[in-house]
């Protein structure tokens, strides 16, 4: 990756709902794999044994939930979204 931005790399943290958020926490998470791994063939060899691996899935699952909770502060926790109705809040 070196110093060039990619082009899907967010402009900014701002996220209209948890949801969004969430997306764009795995999307960073991607980008930071794709950074330290430029090379996909590597990566592709990887997959089958990180996705069988429960280790690895709760490595990624904190990595994402680290990214998430960064997105969260910086929208000030989506004040104005309500649960909707049956929804526990």
């Amino acid at each position: 990756m070196g110093n060039q931005k990619p082009d899907n790399f967010p402009v900014t943290l701002m996220a209209t709902t948890p949801e969004d958020g969430f997306v764009l926490a795995i999307t960073l998470s991607r980008l930071a794999v794709k950074a330290t791994q430029p090379e996909t063939d590597a990566l592709a060899n990887l997959s089958p044994d990180c996705a069988n691996s429960a280790d690895s899935l709760i490595a990624v699952s904190h990595v994402v939930a680290v990214h998430f909770s960064t997105i969260a502060q910086a929208n000030q926790y989506w004040p104005d979204i309500r649960p909707a109705s049956g929804e526990s809040s």
